[in-house]
């Protein structure tokens, strides 16, 4: 056989060249918020960037950053607040992209309650399920009433953040989201009303992101899964019917009146540039939770988030 022709064919026999592999952690169950990856997953998005993405929900949802940290997970969904914690306790993590880029958090209470303003909360029972940083976000809301935690009685709910306001437990909670919490309620006939926490004083910031560690991540990898997960929210906005159609079907759990709901609720407020760092915002929550105690000191930008598309 020619030279030529020998080449030809051990080309031919060759298998197609191997995918990149990327483990990501997952905040919680899959819902509405993890749209653009599993979009990406369904429409061949990964798979056109060389990669191989396995999405896995955690056991824990305090886990998943914790396992980028110590390398047994590529990425993990994750929340803004708590990266600046996680990065001032020494955890090697930084922000490589977002996924919802505004504040989904809010301070619920029951529509027809007896909290109609942010003064009403004086003597009342306040449900929250994370410490450290919803404390310092209460203790802003509270503030703007010339309100002190001294003021209200805190209540640990867990994650039981809707169930506990509707069953009397408590007369607001922190840490609902507003995407979910609030048509969870409607949907029981106990409607509930929000105080938006960026428009109370807070800092906005990036609600879900994608953490990595600093030392141990795959750059390259990663500015593929952004560019995949971009390309999936463009999809998404002009197609958002479509779409909902492509995600709700890969699992039964989400064909409900619920996960309906929170949809529309939750793709306006996709990121749609996934890699791209408002940097003025990380440093302006940096300082907030400076102020409010919660860490001393304040970190450079570029020890808390990078913008792996600049690169």
């Amino acid at each position: 056989m020619r030279p030529l022709a020998l080449l030809l064919c051990l080309l031919a026999a060759a298998p197609a060249s191997a995918q990149d592999r990327m483990t990501l952690i997952l905040d919680w169950f899959v819902n509405p918020d993890h749209a653009p990856i599993i979009v990406a997953q369904e429409r061949g998005y990964f798979a056109d960037q060389g990669l191989e993405v396995e999405v896995i929900p955690p056991a824990d949802p305090a886990d998943p950053p914790k396992m980028v940290a110590a390398g047994r997970a590529d990425m993990a969904v994750s929340y803004q607040p708590q990266l600046h914690l996680q990065v001032a306790e020494g955890l090697p993590l930084v922000r490589v992209g977002t996924l919802v880029a505004t504040p989904l958090n809010c301070l619920l209470v029951l529509e027809d309650g007896p909290v109609a303003t942010l003064a009403d909360l004086k003597g009342r029972r306040v449900g929250f399920s994370v410490a450290g940083v919803e404390e310092a976000l209460l203790s802003a809301l509270l503030a703007q009433a010339g309100l002190t935690l001294d003021d209200i009685t805190l209540v640990n709910v867990n994650w039981s953040l809707s169930p506990a306001l509707m069953a009397g437990q408590v007369d607001a909670v922190l840490g609902a989201f507003r995407n979910f919490e609030l048509n969870q309620m409607d949907i029981e006939g106990v409607p509930g009303r929000c105080f938006y926490l960026e428009e109370h004083g807070i800092p906005a910031y990036d609600e879900l992101i994608y953490v990595a560690n600093p030392d141990r991540m795959n750059a390259d990898a990663i500015r593929r899964f952004l560019a995949a997960t971009e390309l999936a929210t463009q999809f998404i906005v002009n197609n958002p019917d479509e779409a909902w159609q492509i995600f709700s079907g890969t699992a039964r759990e989400l064909q409900d009146e619920l996960n309906t709901r929170a949809w529309a609720d939750t793709w306006p407020r996709l990121a749609l540039t996934p890699a791209g760092l408002d940097s003025g915002r990380y440093a302006a929550f940096e300082a907030f939770l400076r102020d409010a105690g919660l860490i001393d000191g304040t970190r450079p930008v570029s020890a808390l988030a990078v913008d792996l598309g600049a690169q």
